[in-house]
Parts: C-alpha cells; structure tokens; sequence
C-alpha cells in the first residue's frame, strides 16, 4: 500500500490523498481537480476505484466533478447524513454512491479500510482506518479538533466521537494521523497532547 498525499488550492490548502494497492487507488477526499490526479494514477499504473469522502465540505470536494467525470466507474462513498441540499454540503443523493455505515470494510487492492462515523464536525463525518494510518477529515487535526459553528455542527458529538478515537483498543498509538488540514501526527502523540482528545 502506498498512500500520496496532495494539497488542495488557497485558501484552505485542503490535504487530500491517493491510496494505491495492487493496481488499484482510491482518492480520499478530492480537493484537488483530476488534472492532479491522473499523472499519479499513471505513474503508479493504478486504476482508480473509489472517491471516498471524510465529509462533503465544500472544500473538500472542490474536484469532485472533474475526478467523477474522468473516472465515472469510481464509486463515491461517504455517509449518507453528510449528502443534503444545502450550500454547505454539496453532495446530493444518488443511486450511484455507496453510503457508508459505521465499521463498514471497504477494499482497494488487498488494503483494507474501515469507515469509522465520527460526526460532530458534520453529521456525516468519518474517519478511515487503513494499514498504518487514520485519515481523520476535519475530526481531528495535529494538537487540536474540527470546528462545530458552521451548520450540523455539534459539540457534544464531536467530543464523544474524539472519545472513541481515544479509547478505542483497535487504533494503535503509531498510527499515522494524517487529517484534513494542517501538519500529520500519530495517534499516540494526540491521546498523550490533545486537549480535546484528553477532555
């Protein structure tokens, strides 16, 4: 498995990633458009086979059109409470998107992820879980956590969601914690540092 990270345009510098394993890739949260995709996915010789959301913030789906246009077989997955007709969340419901549910395994190659539903940011907002590494979305970011004020925020979700990923025994300390914005952790260094995750 190989996991290649991307940032998404100014003014959100949204981090984006390409997991590839054994010929196959999927784009977690697509910031960037398909232009920046498809040289990697040539250079790895991988054919991409999900669009997996860690939620359907405009910033994080900036490129969602292009790379659905340029890979119309890739399957779109993410929660289904993340997908309503507001400004804010612009992914609408279709029959062609796969909606998630919590501890849901997905297959890219021989990787496998787990969808972990972590709302609070967003009622949608997950977390996946993958060989070395949590991509965590605006859940939970280096020494600090997703904000609550923008509509289908909530705080008190957000904090038990960030109580999982403290507790739970399945996530190991040396996990790579590799979030939406901002600079990578590891899971232990978050349990051990951030307040929210301590709180």
């Amino acid at each position: 498995m190989k996991l290649l990270h991307l940032t998404g345009p100014a003014p959100y510098f949204t981090n984006s990633y390409l997991l590839v394993s054994e010929g196959e890739a999927a784009i977690i949260d697509p910031a960037p458009d398909a232009s920046r995709f498809a040289p990697l996915l040539e250079q790895e010789n991988a054919r991409l086979t999900h669009i997996l959301l860690t939620h359907g913030h405009f910033d994080h789906v900036y490129g969602l059109d292009s790379v659905r246009a340029a890979w119309p077989a890739a399957r779109l997955c993410l929660f289904r409470a993340d997908a309503v007709g507001s400004d804010d969340r612009p992914v609408r419901e279709s029959p062609e998107i796969l909606w998630l549910t919590d501890g849901q395994a997905l297959k890219i190659g021989d990787t496998s992820l787990v969808a972990l539903h972590t709302p609070g940011h967003t009622p949608g907002s997950c977390c996946y879980f993958c060989e070395g590494a949590l991509l965590t979305g605006d859940t939970l970011f280096a020494g600090s956590a997703g904000r609550t004020d923008l509509p289908g925020g909530d705080w008190e979700a957000l904090m038990q969601s960030l109580h999982r990923l403290a507790e739970s025994p399945i996530l190991p300390d040396d996990l790579r914690v590799l979030p939406g914005h901002g600079a990578f952790s590891t899971l232990g260094i978050e349990r051990a540092q951030n307040p929210y995750m301590k709180g």
